[in-house]
């Protein structure tokens, strides 16, 4: 009786030595699920960076050179008019003081109100929100939609050292789009297809064909960067032992590289999309005012010049909030697709 008493104890011993496990109602070590300790790994991260885009975005756009209550007041204005609007702002109010109202608005919903145009800020981003969103979610499905496969056939032609020239034409070019700025390749579009050959409107969100140029300028740099990914990623996989296998089955070319080698591309590739389409979100501005599509980018860009806080606030909180919530979706859908990628086992 007595062996099988010392062994328990140090079981026990053990087992409250364990460093983060948890314990159950009898003392015995509980794990969590790879989901649930993902659920909790992330909501920490998210609300951090919740926290972080709030104090930064608030103590950033004061630093815009110019004075809120001239650019509201106008150039006329007296130094009683101009004081008694910043009164009315609460531009005089201490700035700890500022930001303290500013997060309260915040829980409630309330991202306050445009100097210029004394609307809800939040009304304003109702309004221009789903064009940007437009905008981006038809991006990335074009991305996706070229890239991928893109980079699957170059990667599968070139496999093994075979057709060099199309290797190094296909880096040449997706290297050269890539670098190239979003303006410029946007302004390309709109001398080349609106004013020279006339067969798509330069600008406006009067029509669906109104939409072709801004997506195509806004998806041309990300497609070259995920194909150039793909094209890598696909000479990788296919050179792994399980490839060469079912090779060697003799199995059909759509089935060998749709079942056994996009899955393995799908990872990456949906990882690279969702830092992608944050990015679009933001580039978005540039495209916005290029084609002069009426969404969140152009309108950032008059609050600027009018010095409007709130508005300039307002949309940079939330794109980046969207940023974040992009991001944990496509974790998720990652994790959906390879459980590996929760950073715990597989349940099989």
């Amino acid at each position: 009786m007595t062996e099988p008493t010392m062994l328990s104890k140090e079981v026990q011993i053990l087992e409250s030595q364990t460093p983060g496990a948890a314990k159950g109602p009898r003392g015995r070590a509980l794990s969590l699920s790879p989901w649930a300790d993902y659920a909790l790994r992330r909501a920490g991260g998210v609300l951090l960076s919740v926290a972080l885009l709030v104090v930064v975005t608030f103590f950033m756009v004061p630093l815009i050179p110019g004075d809120p209550a001239v650019a509201v007041a106008g150039a006329d204005a007296t130094t009683e008019q101009i004081e008694a609007i910043r009164n009315s702002l609460g531009l005089n109010d201490p700035l700890y003081l500022q930001f303290i109202n500013y997060v309260g608005g915040l829980f409630t919903g309330d991202l306050g109100e445009s100097f210029a145009y004394s609307t809800s800020v939040s009304q304003i981003i109702a309004t221009k929100l789903p064009f940007t969103a437009e905008l981006a979610v038809l991006g990335i499905i074009l991305v996706l939609l070229v890239s991928v496969p893109a980079g699957m056939l170059v990667g599968i032609l070139t496999r093994g050292g075979r057709k060099k020239w199309l290797d190094v034409s296909f880096g040449m070019l997706t290297g050269f789009f890539q670098a190239v700025p979003q303006y410029v390749v946007s302004t390309m579009l709109v001398v080349v297809f609106a004013i020279i050959l006339k067969v798509l409107p330069a600008a406006g969100a009067a029509s669906l064909s109104a939409l072709i140029l801004p997506v195509i300028g806004l998806s041309i740099a990300p497609t070259c960067s995920i194909a150039r990914v793909v094209r890598r990623e696909t000479s990788t996989v296919l050179e792994q032992d399980y490839l060469r296998t079912a090779r060697g089955w003799r199995l059909p070319s759509l089935r060998l590289y749709a079942r056994h080698a996009l899955p393995n591309l799908l990872t990456t590739a949906l990882t690279l999309a969702g830092l992608i389409l944050a990015g679009m979100l933001g580039g978005a501005i540039i495209v916005e005012n290029v084609f002069n599509w009426p969404g969140l980018g152009r309108e950032i860009v008059t609050a600027i010049v009018n010095k409007d806080y709130p508005v300039i606030q307002g949309i940079i909180l939330v794109l980046g909030f969207l940023a974040i919530v992009l991001n944990l979706l496509v974790d998720v859908i990652l994790g959906l697709i390879d459980p590996r990628t929760l950073g715990g086992k597989s349940n099989g």
